[in-house]
C-alpha cells in the first residue's frame, strides 16, 4: 500500500488549501459579478483531487466536468489562468472563451472539463485507447459524480474500457447527490462500485474526505494501471459544503452541522492527523494558508489586469468542413 509520509502529506495539505482559497474567493466574486456564467464549487471535496492528481504525471490525461477547479489547480495549472478564464478574460485558459466548466490546460494533461454530465469519461475511454495504440504508459482519469452512472454511456463506455483492458481509472466523487437529486431517487444500487462489478475491473469504495486513504488506494491503482492491467474504479465518498451552483437556495438537503463538518472536512481531517503523527506542525498549516492566500490574491490581480478578448477571436478559432475548392 502506499503510505503517506510526512512531505507528501504538507504538500497535499498545501494543494487543499489553494483549492479551499480559490474557490472560497471564486463564490466572492461571482456574487460581485467579477466572474460569469455558472459555477459549481468542489468545497468540501478537496482531498479527493489532491491525494489522485498528486500522483499523476503531466503526460497524464485527465478529464473532468462541471465541477472541474479543484482538479485543474491539483493537476498544476496556473491559478491566475484558471481565474482569468472564468471571469472571461483573454489570458485565461481558453482565452476567457470557455469559462468554469470547459477548462483546459494541455500542458499539465487537463484535456477538458465538460458540462454534460458524464460527458466526459466516454473521452477518456478513447484518450486511454491511443495510449494503448501508441505504446505509452500514461493512466488516463475521469473524475464524475455519482449522478453520471445512471446516463447510458456510462455503462458503454466502462464495457468498452474493460472488453480492451484499457489504461483508464475512472473517479468518482460520490457526494450524495445528482445535481438536486438524492442517489436513493435515482437508483436501487447503493454504491458505484457495485455498478461496475459485472465488468470485472478493479473497484473500490473509499472514504473521500479521509485524504490517506484516497492516496493509499489511487496509488495501488495507478501502480497496477502503468503494468497494463485494464481498468479501474475508486468510489470516493464525499460531501460538498455549497449547494449544486453558487446562488443555489440548496433547500433539499439537511443543513450540516458546524461540528459535524469540521469533523468531515478533509483539510481539517488532515490537519489534526498530520500534526499528530509529527508530519508537519502548526506553524506548517499556518503557512500552508498564508501561502494559500497570498497565491489567490496574486491571480486575482492578474485576472482583473487582463483585458477581454476581442469580439473577433470567437470566429477565429470556430473550425467548419467545406467542399474542397
Amino acid at each position: 500500500m502506499t503510505e503517506l509520509d510526512g512531505r507528501t502529506a504538507l504538500g497535499l495539505l498545501r494543494t487543499m488549501c489553494r483549492i479551499r482559497v480559490f474557490e472560497e474567493r471564486v463564490g466572492k466574486l461571482k456574487r460581485a459579478d467579477e466572474v460569469h456564467g455558472l459555477i459549481h464549487l468542489s468545497v468540501g471535496q478537496e482531498g479527493v483531487a489532491a491525494a489522485v492528481c498528486g500522483q499523476l504525471r503531466d503526460d497524464d490525461p485527465i478529464y473532468t466536468g462541471h465541477r472541474p477547479h479543484g482538479h485543474a489547480i491539483a493537476k498544476g495549472a496556473p491559478l491566475d489562468g484558471v481565474l482569468a478564464e472564468l471571469m472571461g478574460r483573454a489570458d485565461g485558459l481558453c482565452r476567457g472563451l470557455g469559462g468554469s466548466m470547459h477548462l483546459v490546460d494541455v500542458a499539465h494533461g487537463l484535456l477538458g472539463a465538460t458540462g454534460v454530465v458524464g460527458g466526459n469519461i466516454p473521452m477518456a475511454v478513447g484518450t486511454a485507447l491511443s495510449v494503448r495504440m501508441l505504446g505509452g504508459d500514461q493512466v488516463a482519469v475521469a473524475f464524475f459524480g455519482d449522478g453520471a452512472v445512471q446516463a447510458g454511456h456510462f455503462t458503454e463506455a466502462i464495457n468498452l474500457a474493460a472488453l480492451w483492458r484499457l489504461p483508464l481509472i475512472l473517479v468518482c466523487e460520490n457526494n450524495g447527490f445528482a445535481e438536486f437529486t438524492p442517489r436513493s431517487a435515482h437508483t436501487t444500487v447503493e454504491w458505484v462500485s457495485d455498478v461496475v462489478a459485472p465488468y470485472q475491473l478493479s473497484s473500490r469504495t473509499v472514504d473521500g474526505n479521509d485524504v490517506a486513504e484516497v492516496w493509499a488506494s489511487f496509488g495501488e491503482l495507478l501502480s497496477a494501471a502503468r503494468q497494463g492491467t485494464g481498468p479501474a474504479l475508486l468510489e470516493c465518498l464525499t460531501h460538498r459544503l455549497r449547494g449544486h451552483y453558487e446562488g443555489d437556495p440548496d433547500r433539499y438537503r439537511e443543513a450540516v452541522s458546524t461540528e459535524d463538518w469540521q469533523r468531515k472536512d478533509p483539510i481539517q481531517r488532515l490537519r489534526r492527523r498530520g500534526v499528530d503523527a509529527g508530519w508537519f506542525t502548526e506553524d506548517d498549516v499556518a503557512g500552508a494558508e498564508r501561502d494559500a492566500e497570498t497565491a489567490v490574491d496574486e491571480a486575482v490581480r492578474s485576472a482583473r489586469d487582463s483585458p477581454f478578448p476581442p469580439a473577433t477571436l470567437a470566429a477565429s478559432v470556430v473550425y467548419a468542413g467545406g467542399a474542397a475548392r
